[in-house]
C-alpha cells in the first residue's frame, strides 16, 4: 500500500499539491485582510458551470481548457456579486451567498445532464466536486504547478505594493498606485488559485485551503510578512499530507483529507500559538494572577507594617 507513494506520478502530484497549498496560503492572506474569505468560497462554487461547459463543448477532459472555462465562470460570478451590491440594497455577504448557490446549482444541473450523455459518465467530472488528485496525469500536474508558481511569483514580486494596497490604500493611491488595477490583479490571482485547485481539492473545499492557513498563521505572529510565510507553510503541509493520505486508498477524494490536514494545523495553532493561543493565554492568565496575588500580599504586609 505504501509503495504507491514511491511511484513517480504520485510524487509529482504530491509536489504539485504542495505548491498549490503554498499559493493558496499566500493568496489566502490577501483575502483574509480584505475580509473576503467568503468571496473565495463563492467564486469556487461559481467555477463549476465553467468546468462542465468546457468539457461539453470540447468533448474531452483537458485540464487547461477546463481551467479557462472555470476562470470565465468564476469571473462572471465575481461580476454578478459586484453588480448586485452596487445596483441593489443587498449586502455583500448576501450577494455572495446568492451567487454561490445559483452558480453551484447550475453546475450540478449541467453535470447531471453531461453524465447522461454518451461517455459523460466516464469523464470523471464528479471528481471536481470533492477533488481527486489521483486522477491527474502528468500534463495536469505541469499545468497546475506552472500556474501556482505564477501566483506565488505575483505575490512575492509585488509584496510591498500588496502591503500598501491592503493596509493603506489612501497612501498607495497618493504614490500613484492604481487601486483599480490592484483590484483587478487581486481578483485575477484569487480566481487563478481557485480554478487550478478544483481538480485536486474540489470546488466545495478549495475555499478551506484559502481560509484555514492564514487563520492558523495569525495565531503565531503579528507581522504580515511572517504571516504570509507561515500561511504558505501550513498550506503546503496540508496539500502534501492530505494528498499522500488520499493516495493510500482506492478512490479516496483528496479534498477532504487536505482540509482535515489543514484543520489539524489550525488546532495546533489554536492551542499553542504564541499570539492568543488557548494554552498560551491560559498560562499568561495564571502568571498574571500569581503576580496580582504577590502584589496584594506585598500591599497587605506594607499596610500591617505601617499600622504597627
Amino acid at each position: 500500500m505504501w509503495s504507491i507513494l514511491l511511484s513517480s506520478n504520485t510524487q509529482w502530484v504530491l509536489i504539485s499539491t504542495m505548491i498549490l497549498g503554498i499559493a493558496a496560503g499566500t493568496i489566502g492572506c490577501l483575502a483574509y485582510w480584505r475580509k473576503q474569505s467568503l468571496m473565495s468560497d463563492a467564486l469556487a462554487h461559481a467555477s463549476l458551470p465553467g468546468v462542465v461547459l468546457a468539457f461539453f463543448l470540447l468533448g474531452e477532459k483537458n485540464l487547461f481548457i477546463m481551467i479557462i472555462g472555470a476562470a470565465i465562470s468564476a469571473l462572471l460570478g465575481a461580476f454578478f456579486i459586484q453588480w448586485i451590491q452596487s445596483a441593489t440594497r443587498v449586502t455583500a455577504d448576501t450577494a455572495m451567498g446568492m451567487v454561490l448557490s445559483v452558480f453551484f446549482g447550475l453546475g450540478i444541473m449541467l453535470l447531471t445532464v453531461v453524465n447522461r450523455t454518451a461517455g459523460g459518465n466516464q469523464s470523471g467530472l464528479d471528481s471536481f466536486i470533492f477533488g481527486q488528485a489521483a486522477s491527474m496525469v502528468r500534463a495536469d500536474v505541469y499545468t497546475m504547478t506552472s500556474l501556482a508558481l505564477l501566483v506565488i511569483f505575483v505575490v512575492v514580486i509585488g509584496f510591498k505594493e500588496w502591503k500598501l494596497y491592503l493596509f493603506d490604500a489612501g497612501f498607495a493611491k497618493g504614490l500613484g498606485l492604481s487601486l483599480t488595477w490592484m483590484n483587478i490583479l487581486y481578483t485575477a490571482v484569487l480566481v487563478m488559485t481557485i480554478v487550478i485547485g478544483i481538480q485536486a481539492v474540489g470546488v466545495i473545499l478549495i475555499a478551506a485551503l484559502l481560509i484555514i492557513p492564514p487563520v492558523s498563521a495569525r495565531y503565531w505572529t503579528q507581522s504580515f510578512k511572517w504571516m504570509v510565510l507561515l500561511s504558505a507553510i501550513v498550506g503546503g503541509i496540508a496539500g502534501s499530507v492530505g494528498t499522500a493520505i488520499s493516495a493510500l486508498g482506492s478512490g479516496w477524494p483528496t479534498g477532504p483529507f487536505i482540509v482535515v490536514a489543514a484543520a489539524a494545523c489550525f488546532v495546533v495553532s489554536l492551542l499553542f500559538g504564541k499570539e492568543k493561543g488557548v494554552l498560551v493565554q491560559h498560562l499568561q492568565f495564571k502568571a498574571q494572577k500569581k503576580q496580582v496575588e504577590r502584589e496584594q500580599q506585598k500591599a497587605q504586609l506594607y499596610t500591617k507594617g505601617v499600622g504597627s
